[in-house]
């Protein structure tokens, strides 16, 4: 029996993939997993559990087990902060409160670790939600209470940034345990996103002189639907602008605006809105609920009665109007727009936008026409690949057919600060600009493309997704319902039984639960099926 060589600085991340891939192997029917397998536990029962196949990876490297495996490793890399950060990473990610516990006991630096100033450390990390998380099922699935607390209780630096993203997300359980342990500052903003109706008459009375922190806090009071709070909040600033009072009341009323607000709390979410008064915030409201109801006339109505939107101040919200309408692909509402004649194609550069990426990501390169009139489609492969453009895909290899990238940082995801957070995925390589450009090869359709990609070095089971590490066959699941771009991938040998990062869900588990499609869901366990009988 021959045993493989460990690295001189192996990874453990590494490893725990190698694991996971010889287990899907495993299930799959991959005979030299089967094999190898079968050499080191000849008596175990397949499919293997993730801690067996730890187990045989362990030995293939010749260690009796896994945790003597992990000893050595940690020896190796001599057991840094570095490594104690990627381990906090992981704990806080599976809920893993007591290795958490164990860390911070073995490197109390953690407790104060920020990557810099404005960032939240591991209280962050463990508090950020994935998204929304008003409703309390939402906020147990997408942040970590436990390893908030636990963080908390062992002296985890505040930083400002988490007690601002609790509002943001609308956790209103860690707001409550952040309250009750007495980390949010004493400040109006906060005591509105309470709803605490004594400390904003309190801080009112104090101070509450400055029209801008009273429109924030009736925003904030608002954002986590505490109407009596929002009233109050209301009723002063009304009292320090008299125009407010005016267009509201000539228009809605003091409570149906009110209540309008707390309704549409979420519409202006990612679309670069920073509104200077509720009024502002009111109509933005208006005209992106018009794109979200596919309603032309209101959209077009809202814009030119409040044309202050269309002006230099509102450039970024000009754009995210445009991002909007390309998720949701309404090209006859980015047409109306740029008739209007917004500011932002008279910007003597280009402001910075998602558009064209979203086109690409989301199947909408149909858009491309009115886009290309603000931006200017980069030069890169992940780009000629979405576009379909074969010609200009072959000319980023040379004449062995090897990547000629030139710098992996200038081609697509390594120049967008949200594709690298989002995909978790390090340094920039090239093998992440051949995966992200496969990807978008297949999501918009361009087989022939993607094919050219396989052949030369694109690997169809990468991790790549538009939000977080899953597969491409996750993303057309849930993203597109695209059956062609799923039998391409599934003919081509795609590793079906690929797990996502959050949920630890299939491609077919995602049909089931997230989309919700029992349909896709048995087809896709047919196509699985068939290719387990084949294999036998």
């Amino acid at each position: 029996m021959t045993t493989s060589k460990l690295p001189a600085r192996p990874s453990l991340e590494s490893l725990r993939k190698q694991a996971k891939k010889l287990a899907r192997g495993i299930a799959a029917g991959d005979p030299g997993a089967i094999d190898q397998a079968r050499a080191h536990l000849p008596k175990a029962k397949l499919p293997l559990s993730q801690r067996d196949a730890q187990l045989v990876l362990a030995r293939e490297y010749g260690f009796p087990g896994w945790q003597d495996l992990v000893k050595e490793v940690k020896q190796r890399l001599g057991r840094g902060l570095e490594w104690a950060l990627s381990e906090a990473r992981r704990c806080i990610h599976n809920n893993d409160i007591e290795g958490l516990r164990q860390l911070l006991a073995e490197y109390p630096a953690l407790l104060s670790w920020r990557a810099d100033e404005n960032e939240g450390g591991l209280l962050g990390m463990a508090t950020k939600s994935y998204g929304d998380s008003f409703d309390p099922s939402r906020e147990q699935i997408f942040t970590r209470a436990a390893c908030a607390e636990l963080l908390i209780d062992a002296g985890a630096v505040v930083a400002p940034s988490v007690c601002d993203g609790l509002i943001a997300s609308r956790t209103k359980g860690l707001l409550d345990l952040f309250h009750r342990r007495g980390l949010l500052p004493q400040s109006l903003r906060f005591f509105a996103a309470l709803g605490d109706v004594n400390g904003v008459r309190a801080c009112l009375d104090a101070n509450g002189d400055d029209l801008a922190v009273v429109n924030r806090a009736f925003m904030c009071a608002c954002h986590l639907q505490h109407a009596t709070a929002a009233a109050l909040l209301l009723d002063r600033s009304i009292t320090l602008d008299a125009e407010l009072g005016r267009q509201i009341d000539g228009g809605p009323g003091r409570s149906a605006f009110v209540q309008c607000i707390m309704a549409e709390s979420e519409t202006l979410a990612f679309t670069n809105a920073d509104p200077a008064g509720p009024w502002q915030a009111f109509v933005m409201r208006q005209v992106v609920r018009a794109v979200n109801d596919v309603d032309l006339a209101s959209f077009v109505g809202g814009l030119r009665r409040e044309a202050w939107m269309l002006g230099d101040a509102y450039v970024k919200f000009q754009v995210g109007m445009i991002e909007r309408a390309v998720l949701r692909d309404r090209a006859a509402f980015i047409t109306a727009l740029l008739d209007l004649d917004p500011a932002l194609l008279r910007s003597p550069v280009p402001p910075r936008s998602q558009a064209i990426e979203f086109a690409f990501v989301y199947a909408k390169s149909h858009l491309l026409p009115m886009l290309l009139r603000i931006w200017r489609l980069p030069d890169d492969l992940p780009h000629a690949a979405g576009n379909g453009d074969l010609t200009r895909v072959k000319s980023w290899f040379d004449a062995a057919g090897k990547p000629a990238l030139g710098d992996p940082a200038n081609h697509f995801p390594a120049n967008s600060a949200f594709a690298r957070r989002d995909l978790q995925w390090g340094e920039p390589t090239v093998q992440q600009v051949l995966d992200t450009a496969f990807a978008w090869a297949v999501l918009n359709n361009h087989f022939e493309v993607a094919d050219f990609l396989l052949g030369h070095g694109a690997d169809i089971n990468t991790n790549w997704s538009s939000h977080e590490p899953a597969s491409i066959l996750h993303e057309l699941v849930y993203f597109h319902k695209n059956y062609e771009a799923m039998q391409f991938l599934i003919d081509r040998g795609i590793d079906m039984t690929i797990v996502d990062y959050r949920w630890g869900g299939t491609a077919q588990g995602w049909a089931y639960h997230a989309a919700k499609d029992e349909k896709m869901a048995q087809w896709l366990g047919e196509a699985q099926q068939r290719r387990e009988q084949a294999s036998r």
